[in-house]
């Protein structure tokens, strides 16, 4: 069922930017899993036409994306530093050309066009505008919620330790180790002249 409705808006896509859907008809037949951690699994399949078309779940994927959920703004706003955040497996040419097509489709213009087909091309490219504000703000939300996170488990919390500290304690216990073996080479001297002297 989620594959269906996915599939649907994918494929609208792929139909308006055709340079896309020629680009997959090379890969006709191979299959994709898309992995959201931690509940979506989605796998389909690259048809002749160059769509996507739902298949059976237990069919095995010739590539993988998997993608946390925080980053799907930045993937819609075509940030290219979020691209290098999905994590893939599989056929390598399949998943560069999935990689490659992502960032180049133009979702924004995609539904400008949509939309002005409906409304006109002003109140379209106004409402795109203002979509596109509230996304920033979305994603400036989420960088501010992830290091706000990041900031309470290194600082407030027990839990995760910053690398900086890590290496000042092995400093720390290193130089203990230091001390305690000039201590023992003080003793054992200090027991050798001792020795010495009684006798």
């Amino acid at each position: 069922m989620l594959t269906t409705v996915v599939t649907t808006p994918i494929n609208h896509v792929l139909r308006s930017a055709s340079w896309a859907s020629k680009r997959l008809q090379s890969f006709s037949g191979k299959t994709i899993c898309v992995q959201i951690s931690p509940l979506i699994n989605l796998k389909m399949l690259i048809d002749t036409a160059g769509e996507l078309q739902k298949i059976d779940e237990s069919m095995n994927a010739d590539a993988t994306l998997t993608l946390s959920p925080l980053i799907l703004p930045r993937l819609l706003a075509r940030e290219l530093n979020a691209f290098a955040q999905i994590k893939t497996a599989g056929n390598p040419a399949l998943v560069e050309e999935l990689i490659n097509i992502g960032k180049q489709i133009d979702f924004k213009g995609i539904f400008e066009h949509d939309l002005s087909n409906a409304i006109g091309d002003i109140p379209a490219h106004r409402i795109v505008q203002t979509g596109e504000h509230l996304m920033q703000w979305q994603i400036k939300n989420i960088d501010r919620f992830v290091q706000t996170l990041i900031e309470y488990l290194t600082e407030e919390n027990v839990f995760l330790v910053k690398p900086d500290a890590i290496y000042l304690f092995s400093q720390e216990i290193n130089n203990i180790k230091l001390n305690i073996e000039q201590l023992e080479q003080r003793i054992n001297k200090l027991a050798k002249q001792s020795t010495l002297a009684n006798e």
